[in-house]
């Protein structure tokens, strides 16, 4: 009986995150309905309350689900490169990127922060960071990185490309923005990179 009750909780929260992303898509949070979502997920104001306690914590939710993702889809790409330090770039890049599907735009990079705040403070950027630590740990430890306080690369690896994606977000000319972002944050990212050596000349 408990598990039952438990799947149907669970069915219950997925159908309102599905009614409320495609609200919040469409006519951005403030616009967005509660009776609509909870009518389009065929339940009712007190299935909401229930769930997600009200609008923001649904909203909240729905960031969460989007920015997972986002974070699922730059892994991937970045999982395809040759090593791991264009991998780290490439997911960095892949973020920003994002920042001009219509959905994303919206409900993560527009809403989302006047909504819930700070995103560095997110749950789903949170995990992002952790596992860019990590990445930034292996690389200083083959010494392809600087030997820098590895927390500090990564928040300031992972603060530019969230930032370069609400620049291009809240610009009037998103696509035209986009280039300048992607070149910015790859030089700045490269600084962290340690010097190479060398090879030695032959004497004369």
């Amino acid at each position: 009986m408990a598990k039952k009750r438990a799947e149907t909780m669970e069915e219950n929260r997925a159908k309102l995150v599905s009614a409320a992303r495609k609200a919040f898509a469409e006519k951005g949070y403030a616009a967005a309905s509660m009776d609509e979502m909870t009518a389009d997920a065929g339940l009712t104001r007190g299935a909401l309350y229930h769930n997600f306690g009200d609008k923001r914590g649904l909203f909240a939710a729905v960031v969460n689900q989007i920015d997972s993702e986002m974070a699922a889809r730059a892994k991937e790409l970045a999982a395809s490169e040759s090593d791991e330090w264009k991998g780290l770039l490439a997911e960095g890049i892949a973020y920003i990127e994002m920042a001009l599907d219509p959905e994303v735009q919206r409900i993560v990079l527009l809403d989302g922060p006047a909504v819930l705040g700070d995103p560095s403070k997110w749950p789903s950027q949170d995990n992002c960071l952790q596992v860019t630590r990590q990445a930034v740990e292996r690389l200083i430890a083959r010494r392809i990185m600087k030997p820098i306080d590895a927390e500090a690369a990564a928040r300031l690896i992972s603060g530019a490309s969230l930032n370069a994606a609400l620049w291009v977000a809240a610009s009037d000319d998103a696509a035209a923005v986009l280039p300048k972002a992607v070149e910015a944050f790859c030089a700045m990212a490269s600084g962290v990179l340690a010097p190479r050596k060398l090879p030695k000349l032959p004497p004369s």
